[in-house]
């Protein structure tokens, strides 16, 4: 036992022989092992004991045992009790859910306070099993087929290189008692059926079973350490050629591992590899997936906007990223696609400056006849993405007068009888020039 958890220790660097360390200690023989293990080893740890008050004069007598071992061995205990009940009905969660949420909270803030490198606590490997086995019923992809890894940020599992039957041979050699949680002895959670009926029956089938499936799970680690250093690389990416993909035989992995911290699900990507171009896709995190041909294309959802009216000459802003100068000069004319300049004497104020709308039209400049503002961005080979966004300036009478940073409309055109102009000046972030 020793040996397996020191080679363990040492093959996934969980410990340093000069670290401080906090042991999770419920009092049960997982967690008693894990700390008579390492206060054996040399290292220098506190004991940390939450009492979520879920069952009665047995929450009572494991708090009381933790304080005695503790005692007895000269570790210092910190201890943290919960209203568990009232806090998963004000926070909508399950009871199992909002123990993990307060003891994983409390264990981070109190490694925080005494300045300890690392949480350790007491999965073993049939705990991994277990968690493979669950995720696989309730359907999962690679890194849920994984198991439980050894370190989790701040939190490490020294014991996942041996079994419950390991840990309790271990503890009655060494004469050490613990205490036993009865509701991990009722089958009524999915976990607990899996550990009571499940495992049991693939035992008949092969008595090294949990062995081979926990093999199984760092193996499939391995691939995903691999996968996963492939798929750092985009990451940070705003876009994905889907044809690069297919070439590599696996599109829909590295497409979910782009999109999974955005909000976006398996189905969700299944969906967007057979769309069509123009499909676009939701996240509930507020981003959203353009098809756009042979591209993925990812930006943050569009918020509605408000039409700016403009009654006068000024500066206006549009957004957090863009202001529109308009102003009044001797007659010039603008070659800068961010800056307008039409006959002051045939626009009629107010403006208004809103996204494009169906069925607006306007006369292009230096042509006669009218055309659909949503033809024209087809034609520049526009996105979804960037129809949607697209600006348009009109004049009250709902005259098209700039399709702003594409083109002028013809009835405003600068000719010999202008006098003045009138320039509209788009501004973004980054100032620049536009005369």
């Amino acid at each position: 036992m020793w040996s397996k958890v020191s080679a363990f220790i040492k093959k996934h660097k969980l410990l340093e022989t000069n670290g401080l360390y906090v042991i999770a200690l419920s009092g049960g023989a997982d967690s008693v092992a894990l700390l008579r293990l390492l206060v054996g080893m040399g290292y220098s740890v506190h004991a940390a004991h939450v009492n979520f008050h879920l069952r009665g004069d047995e929450s009572e007598r494991d708090e009381r045992f933790c304080i005695d071992l503790c005692q007895q061995m000269g570790v210092e205990l910190h201890r943290a009790h919960f209203d568990t009940l009232t806090y998963a009905q004000a926070h909508q969660v399950s009871v199992e859910m909002a123990a993990r949420e307060l003891r994983y909270r409390w264990f981070e803030q109190l490694r925080q306070d005494i300045g300890a490198d690392a949480v350790c606590v007491a999965h073993h490997r049939d705990d991994s099993v277990e968690t493979v086995l669950l995720n696989l019923v309730r359907g999962t992809g690679l890194r849920g087929l994984c198991g439980i890894r050894p370190r989790n940020g701040y939190i490490v599992r020294p014991l996942l290189c041996v079994s419950r039957d390991d840990i309790e041979a271990y503890l009655d050699e060494i004469g050490q008692a613990y205490v036993t949680d009865s509701t991990n002895l009722e089958d009524e959670v999915l976990r607990n059926k899996i550990r009571l009926n499940v495992i049991p029956l693939l035992k008949t089938v092969n008595s090294a079973a949990v062995e081979h499936i926990q093999q199984t799970a760092d193996n499939l680690l391995e691939a995903q350490r691999v996968l996963d250093a492939v798929c750092d690389g985009i990451k940070e990416n705003k876009s994905l050629e889907i044809s690069k993909l297919y070439k590599n035989g696996s599109s829909e992995y590295v497409v979910y591992e782009w999109l999974k911290n955005y909000g976006f699900n398996g189905t969700q990507v299944r969906q967007m590899l057979a769309a069509a171009t123009g499909s676009v896709f939701s996240s509930q995190q507020g981003y959203d997936v353009l098809v756009d041909r042979e591209r993925l294309l990812l930006e943050p959802s569009l918020k509605p906007m408000k039409p700016l009216r403009i009654p006068e000459t000024g500066t206006y802003v549009v957004d957090n990223e863009t202001k529109l100068v308009v102003g009044e000069e001797a007659a010039w004319v603008s070659k800068h696609s961010l800056c307008a300049t039409v006959d002051a004497g045939k626009v009629a104020f107010p403006l208004t400056v809103r996204r494009v709308c169906e069925g607006d039209k306007m006369i292009p400049f230096g042509m006669k006849g009218g055309r659909l503002l949503s033809d024209m961005m087809t034609d520049l080979k526009m996105t979804v993405f960037e129809k949607r966004r697209q600006l348009v300036v009109l004049d009250s009478r709902e005259r098209v007068v700039w399709l702003v940073g594409v083109r002028t409309d013809d009835r405003f055109r600068v000719d010999g009888s202008t006098s003045r102009v009138l320039t509209l000046k788009v501004l973004k972030t980054n100032t620049m020039q536009t005369k």
